[in-house]
């Protein structure tokens, strides 16, 4: 499929996309399209920034605009879920331009905002509702929204949504649902707990892989300075006062350190915002608004912004410290490039991170090219071959003093970091800390 008009989408759909300028959809949406509008259930993977949104939505909103009829009070027809409120956004603001004009009405709910005014939205009913699982949940509890109609599913990054503990939501939403449902899920990442998902919730569904997982957009140049905490922030400085004018992305591990990181650069000279768990939606959103609108050099952020958050203008996502989840680093990196763009993604790796540099590599199953070497004294920090026992999981391991210590040392900048040659820490996988929301 070449062409939007090849996928059978009705023609107030078509229009509205050659209103937007998009005439050619991306290979997600070529192959996923068809197969969501014969009624499969569909199981979606592709690198982030690449169009999975309207490679549901626009079948979706195909099957909903030939309903002809409105909700029910106080139901959803389909339902969107996503890990985070950006993403909760991001997907809304894709979707709503297309039922302008129309009958649909789509709604969102997410935390951090009135409850009741999202009850009182709810009354009418919905068409399409896109929602986080914790809301979800407060709003069925208040009996503002029931589910019984609910015949489509959407699972919007769903690897995340288990990361971050929301399976158990999960495991009580889905009987919910009506029984003859048609269920999506799209993700850039793959692991056995998403094939376990996929075999609970999804029905024969199809599987569509445009890229293997794990794998970052194909024009995002990568490089990693292995450098020590203590020289992050002058070298951070560095590298934004090389490109100012350009919009760059920072990622810190925790939201006192995303906060205090922003408020250092600010009194620096660079035009400096923050997103994290401590902000309120209204900040978030007022922040991201100054970000899309180039009045920001620099936004600092938590994992909490890796995925739903899609801004044009960044061209330099900076990993100031790694991701202690290898696959949210492919999600970090995806907020660049997006689109078809050119983007740069840096990694700094000190000592103590070098554990989970080396489970991101595996991942994504490439070497990083190191810009800077390693100068470290400690021949057992040292970059390279993992020593006999090295355990290299994703808390650390290998080499010997790969291991990750939060609160540990650091200099400048202290957002979680840790001491180099400190001991691995042994296990699966890792827990996700509430400081990193």
């Amino acid at each position: 499929m070449t062409d939007f008009t090849m996928l059978g989408l009705k023609p107030r759909l078509l229009t509205m996309l050659n209103e937007m300028g998009l005439k050619e959809p991306t290979p997600i949406q070529a192959r996923a399209i068809p197969e969501v509008m014969n009624g499969r259930d569909v199981m979606g993977l592709a690198q982030t920034g690449t169009g999975k949104t309207l490679a549901f939505g626009l079948p979706l909103m195909d099957q909903l605009l030939g309903a002809g009829t409105k909700p029910n009070a106080k139901t959803a027809r389909a339902l969107i879920l996503a890990p985070t409120r950006e993403l909760v956004n991001q997907i809304a603001d894709s979707l709503f331009p297309f039922m302008k004009d129309t009958h649909l009405k789509i709604n969102r709910v997410v935390g951090g905002v009135s409850i009741n005014a999202q009850i009182k939205r709810l009354e009418r009913g919905t068409d399409v509702l896109v929602a986080t699982p914790g809301r979800l949940m407060d709003l069925i509890d208040r009996r503002a929204i029931r589910l019984d109609e609910t015949s489509f599913l959407v699972l919007d990054e769903a690897d995340q949504m288990l990361d971050m503990g929301f399976i158990h939501a999960l495991r009580k939403l889905v009987p919910m649902l009506a029984k003859e449902r048609q269920t999506m899920l799209f993700s850039a990442t793959m692991n056995k707990h998403m094939n376990e998902m996929a075999q609970s919730y999804l029905t024969s569904p199809v599987r569509i892989e445009v890229s293997p997982a794990g794998k970052a957009a194909d024009k995002i140049e990568q490089e990693v300075h292995y450098v020590g905490q203590s020289d992050k922030p002058e070298l951070l400085k560095k590298h934004l006062s090389a490109h100012k004018g350009e919009l760059a992305l920072v990622f810190a591990r925790t939201k006192h350190g995303a906060e205090r990181m922003s408020k250092q650069l600010e009194a620096s000279g660079f035009k400096s915002g923050s997103i994290h768990g401590n902000k309120s939606q209204g900040q978030r959103e007022r922040t991201l608004k100054m970000a899309r609108d180039g009045q920001l050099d620099v936004l600092v952020a938590t994992d909490v912004a890796a995925r739903g958050i899609d801004i044009p203008l960044v061209r330099y996502v900076y990993n100031y410290e790694l991701p202690n989840v290898p696959e949210n680093y492919v999600h970090r990196i995806g907020r660049t490039a997006r689109a078809g763009r050119d983007g740069k993604a840096v990694a700094f790796c000190s000592p103590a991170e070098l554990g989970e540099f080396r489970a991101i590599e595996k991942v994504m199953k490439i070497s990083i090219p190191v810009a800077t070497p390693a100068s470290w004294s400690d021949d057992a920090a040292m970059p390279g071959p993992k020593r006999g026992g090295g355990g290299g999981n994703r808390r650390g391991g290998g080499g010997g003093g790969g291991g990750q210590r939060r609160g540990g040392p650091g200099g400048g900048f202290k957002s979680g970091g840790g001491r180099p040659g400190g001991p691995a820490k042994s296990g699966g996988r890792p827990r996700r800390s509430k400081a990193t929301a």
